[in-house]
């Protein structure tokens, strides 16, 4: 499997970003893709401008949310359909469905 950028983007207090890190972690395992990724929480200061154009939370498979919605649509609130699944996380990093 070739390298992939996978980033998790949440900001503090979000209830769904802990779900989110569980079905990563999951997505990760199931796809030998490693266990690595990048987070960032949007109220950072350091956190990169990018990141909070997202809702909470995201995760980003070579900058694409791996839910197909586009940076600026939900930004800086919860997302109403909650953490992404694992079954979709596992799509994006194996670029199947």
């Amino acid at each position: 499997m070739t390298a992939k950028s996978v980033e998790l983007i949440y900001f503090s207090g979000c209830p769904n970003a802990d779900a989110a890190r569980r079905n990563l972690r999951a997505a990760l395992g199931v796809t030998g893709a490693g266990s690595q990724w990048q987070e960032w929480d949007q109220n950072d200061p350091v956190a990169p401008g990018r990141i909070r154009q997202y809702g909470s939370p995201t995760i980003l498979v070579n900058g694409r949310d791996v839910t197909g919605v586009a940076a600026g649509v939900a930004a800086a609130a919860c997302r109403a359909d909650g953490a992404p699944s694992v079954e979709l996380i596992r799509a994006a990093l194996t670029g199947s469905p």
